[in-house]
């Protein structure tokens, strides 16, 4: 869309790009949509502001926040694959908004690719979320969107987006109105200038803003002050271009109040009317974050004390709304998210900041003997099946739905605590060898079930500090995974594997063989190791137990204990209760 309406000159790098917006590194590696955007372009003399939003729900706080500035939604689903979980989640949030939905199959070049049935099951799903029969009403485009061409016939599709923008101008309503009323934008997301400070960002609901006009900041709840707008700022392609005045309709940045929050209305001072907040979903998974303090603190870090994580999450609570984090005292900090990969990718972000920090074993929400649910769906090889039923067997899943895709794909969809659910992805991707799609969508919270006994073994701890030597590393490798390979810096309660039987076990992982002459130091060089085991953020936070802590640095991530002296682990144990 913004190739073809000349956003960008023949000569600029966007024109051989596919991810224009996701301009985050982290997007771009993963894959996915984490922060909403929002852009404009130009199509027969009509401005259209275009807002990308997240599709997972991890990110269903970027995703609340911004609605509030469409009319409308582009639906897009793929013809193989069809409606997902996220799918489902973000149908449901725009047709609560009041959105008018614009369905687009896109992928139909696709050699699995079933437009027919994927249709009917997005019609299918309009029937369960509709809360009015107009929901039941929605126009349908295909498209190829690699190749930038689309159709409202399946058999015609055109070779360019012509289709598609036509209908949108067709379908969408006209945000240009009320221009004589006086101005009123609700605050949807933040930015930051190092020269002008915080920006918000919003659309204009009514009237006019302009550069140098007094305008009034509230909440439903109370006026907050007066402030002059510095500047003005509107979105054109992918940059911010300022202008002297906005109207209705536009979605504008505004610099000129410190204490801008996402939530609050700018208003005319001739009638100061607050607009209603937005709501967010409650987020279910909570983590402590702390300062690192392993032996190894402040080795490669820039950010490294307590202070500093302070003011970094502060900075995040500002903008990040599916986020809570408070302070608990002793440094330590409470972060409660929406999901693992919600709360990985802020951990991930920091890390790539320069800061240093540990990290307790996520911790589910429990509410009134409530806890929250999961519906997972699952796009499996058939000849894979038996490892996904078994493993969601283990973890008390209830098989909803199991179907026959075609092309050798089965489906099953699973209602699971989000306790039990915790670790699944990333045992069936290693399971069913990368070929498993797992999805997720929060169901709210369901009566408590019973939890899981510890799923995994042992680990291997090491009691001593130094480098961990080849020699050493081979004696280790017989009792279990490691996690450590030859050189590798280690300390004393460091995690340096996974033991092969249910009790941890310390380890020295340091000790040099004693050579005693050249043919066996010749030997020693020749021993081959397997590979260390390497964990992402994620796969760390699935793995570490209560008693365990994932430190994270710009350069490593190490498990380890929360007590690192054996004497302390011993001492601790003692005063646990038995029986």
């Amino acid at each position: 869309m913004l190739k073809q309406t000349h956003t960008f000159r023949a000569n600029e790098a966007e024109m051989s790009q596919t991810t224009i917006l996701d301009t985050n590194p982290l997007e771009r590696e993963k894959g996915i949509t984490i922060l909403a955007k929002n852009t404009a372009v130009s199509y027969k003399g009509v401005k259209i502001n275009i807002i990308d939003t997240p599709g997972h729900a991890d990110f269903g706080g970027e995703v609340e926040r911004v609605l509030n500035m469409a009319d409308a939604a582009l639906l897009i689903v793929d013809a193989a694959e069809g409606p997902l979980p996220q799918t489902r989640f973000v149908l449901k949030k725009a047709l609560e908004a009041g959105l008018k939905i614009i369905v687009v199959i896109n992928k139909i070049d696709r050699k699995d690719a079933r437009p027919k049935e994927v249709l009917a099951q997005t019609e299918e799903l309009f029937l369960k979320l509709a809360t009015h029969h107009k929901h039941l009403d929605f126009p349908v485009i295909y498209a190829i969107g690699r190749e930038g061409r689309s159709g409202s016939d399946l058999n015609r599709v055109g070779t360019d987006l012509s289709a598609l923008f036509d209908l949108i101008l067709a379908e969408v309503p006209n945000a240009v109105q009320n221009l004589e009323e006086p101005g009123q934008m609700l605050v949807s997301t933040l930015d930051y200038d190092p020269h002008l400070g915080k920006i918000g960002i919003g659309r204009i609901r009514r009237g006019k803003l302009a550069t140098g006009k007094n305008v009034v900041q509230l909440t439903p709840e109370k006026k907050l002050g007066t402030f002059r707008v510095e500047k003005l700022f509107v979105s054109q392609g992918i940059k911010r271009v300022p202008v002297e005045e906005a109207v209705a309709g536009d979605i504008v940045g505004i610099a000129g109040a410190p204490n801008i929050e996402i939530g609050q209305t700018i208003a005319d001072p001739a009638n100061p009317e607050a607009l209603p907040q937005m709501k967010i979903d409650e987020p279910t998974l909570r983590i402590t974050l702390g300062a690192n303090t392993s032996p190894f603190a402040g080795k490669d870090g820039k950010f490294v004390t307590s202070r500093q994580l302070g003011e970094r999450l502060e900075l995040e609570k500002e903008k990040n709304l599916g986020l809570r984090i408070r302070e608990i005292g002793g440094g330590s900090f409470e972060v409660v998210g929406r999901g693992e990969l919600h709360l990985a990718i802020l951990l991930e972000t920091m890390r790539r900041e320069g800061y240093e920090i540990q990290v307790s074993k996520p911790e589910v929400i429990l509410k009134d003997k409530t806890e929250p649910y999961e519906e997972v769906t699952i796009d499996v090889p058939d000849e894979r099946v038996g490892a996904v039923t078994t493993e969601m067997g283990r973890r008390r899943a209830m098989l909803v739905d199991m179907t026959a895709e075609g092309q050798g794909n089965t489906r099953m969809v699973y209602e699971i605590s989000q306790r039990n659910l915790m670790g699944a992805r990333n045992i069936l991707l290693t399971q069913t060898k990368g070929t498993v799609l797992f999805n997720t969508l929060s169901l709210g919270y369901k009566a408590a079930g019973e939890a899981l006994e510890k799923l995994r073994n042992g680990v291997l701890v090491s009691f001593d500090r130094g480098k961990a030597s080849n020699y050493s590393l081979e004696n280790a490798w017989e009792r279990g995974i490691l996690f450590v390979g030859p050189g590798t810096e280690v300390y004393e309660g460091m995690v340096v594997g996974l033991n092969s039987r249910e009790n941890d076990m310390e380890i020295s992982v340091t000790k040099e063989k004693n050579l005693t002459n050249m043919r066996q130091s010749v030997k020693e060089i020749k021993v081959g190791l397997t590979p260390p085991l390497v964990m992402s953020i994620e796969q760390a936070l699935d793995f570490i137990e209560d008693d365990e802590l994932l430190e994270i640095t710009p350069h490593s991530l190490r498990l380890r204990k929360k007590l690192l002296t054996h004497l302390d682990r011993v001492r601790q144990q003692r005063k646990q209760p038995h029986g």
